[in-house]
């Protein structure tokens, strides 16, 4: 195998950037440069998203994109959208493999043994068992192992919401070796790693040899170097663990005070449709209540605009409880047909003019509620993890995940910061370093 200079292009939910993390340890280890999207690679690997029509249609798109843009690369597709339509992938001229979910983090040895008999599809049942991964010995430089890094630690789902292909494409929910987990999280530690962010379909459903999320979270904090730890996206309808908010809460913990749930809609009738095991109230009620325990809890939300049968009376519930429960953000998808969904089957869909009019309203309410956010916080002094530079300004997150520009000659990556922050500028706040600022690193 001569091939020596790869790319990964990655679409999609956390969960898939953090596999294409461990795709990039796995490339270095091999021998592999990892290079740009921009520049010439003998190896394009494309990890694709199939959550709505629209990813499946992106996913199209940049596959043929990287076939042109290098027409004599081995051209691997793997992910989500690979595994739900990889005869169609295999028909796209250029396509010299295609991995399903079972075997995605393995598309290196499937590339060193396939002789140019293209496409190869490869596509096994989903293990439905507990899993590890097996750990690099690389130094992790191929997967920018600085500032926040994704950790896998559960995948797959057995809720099939009406909407919803994830349960086919990602397989049933199965949790990873709590050994295995910490181990990576500890090599993470070690290359300086400040920030971990617990990756899955729903993170609130591990489960592993007697071991829950909170054992997952008291491990990682408990590390060396470690200064945060972060949850991924968590069910509601399987009940945040108890005690989560408590570690939330608590300053000397290493547990963020952000909560990211899945919410969908606000009407009663459609969530029932839906196959959601949860009422408006229930939303409403935990949310008020996770804020009042939690000082300056960030509190995102997916919503899911115009279900088959959402009326405009539906509607107007959604964003009466988006208006009425203290969220921060939400994130705002259009409801789209998906193959193998109950919902597909479903009567009453809704209009394209009226499926944009929806989602525009519910974003602006984000905006609002957003914006609002980041007034409570104008003249605070909060810190920062400081992650890369960018037109003239250093850029971070704080603890509950408000974006922060700062300007600094000094080389602030990879840091803890105090600043101030100083004024809303929409999707960010800018700030300015506190005049006694400080390092937060141990010791």
């Amino acid at each position: 195998m001569t091939r020596r200079r790869a790319m990964i292009y990655t679409l999609g939910c956390r969960l898939n950037h953090a596999e294409s993390g461990i795709i990039a340890e796995r490339l270095s280890e091999a021998g592999y440069t990892l290079v740009s999207p921009e520049e010439p690679a003998d190896v394009c690997i494309i990890n694709t998203c199939t959550v709505t029509r629209e990813a499946d249609a992106k996913s199209r798109k940049m596959i043929r994109a990287f076939v042109r843009k290098h027409p004599e690369a081995f051209v691997a597709v793997v992910g989500c959208y690979a595994e739900l339509a990889a005869e169609v992938i295999a028909g796209i001229p250029g396509v010299d493999l295609v991995l399903g979910t079972q075997d995605k983090l393995q598309v290196i040895e499937y590339i060193a043994e396939n002789k140019n008999i293209a496409p190869v599809v490869a596509r096994r049942k989903i293990d439905a068992a507990d899993f590890t991964i097996a750990l690099c010995n690389a130094d992790g430089s191929a997967r920018g192992l600085a500032h926040r890094a994704n950790l896998k630690i559960q995948d797959g789902c057995d809720q099939w919401c009406s909407y919803c292909i994830v349960p086919a494409a990602r397989g049933p929910a199965r949790s990873r070796d709590f050994d295995n987990l910490m181990e990576e999280a500890a090599a993470l530690a070690r290359r300086g790693t400040k920030e971990i962010v617990l990756t899955g379909v729903n993170v609130g459903a591990y489960a592993n040899k007697g071991r829950t999320l909170l054992d997952v979270i008291d491990g990682i904090s408990a590390l060396e170097g470690i200064r945060r730890v972060r949850c991924g996206s968590i069910e509601l309808l399987l009940a945040v663990p108890e005690g989560l908010l408590e570690r939330m809460a608590d300053p000397d913990h290493a547990l963020v005070p952000f909560l990211h749930i899945p919410l969908q809609s606000g009407s009663d009738r459609i969530i029932e449709r839906m196959r959601r095991n949860y009422t408006a109230k229930a939303f409403l009620d935990f949310t008020r209540s996770a804020v009042a325990r939690v000082p300056e809890l960030c509190v995102g939300v997916d919503v899911l605009v115009g279900f088959p049968g959402e009326s405009e009376a539906d509607f107007d519930e959604t964003c009466r409880l988006l208006q009425e429960t203290p969220i921060s953000y939400a994130h705002v998808f259009k409801y789209s047909d998906r193959k193998g969904a109950a919902a597909a089957l479903m009567e009453g869909k809704v209009d394209a003019n009226t499926l944009h009019a929806r989602s525009e309203r519910a974003r602006e309410i984000s905006l609002r509620k957003r914006h609002a956010f980041h007034e409570r916080h104008l003249g605070a002094t909060v810190e920062v993890l400081f992650e890369e530079k960018a037109e003239g300004y250093w850029w971070g997150y704080t603890g509950n995940y408000i974006q922060v520009a700062a300007c600094s000659d000094e080389c602030l990556e990879n840091t803890l910061r105090y600043v101030v922050l100083s004024s809303d500028r929409g999707e960010h706040m800018q700030g300015q370093l506190a005049e006694d600022n400080w390092s937060f690193e141990k010791g």
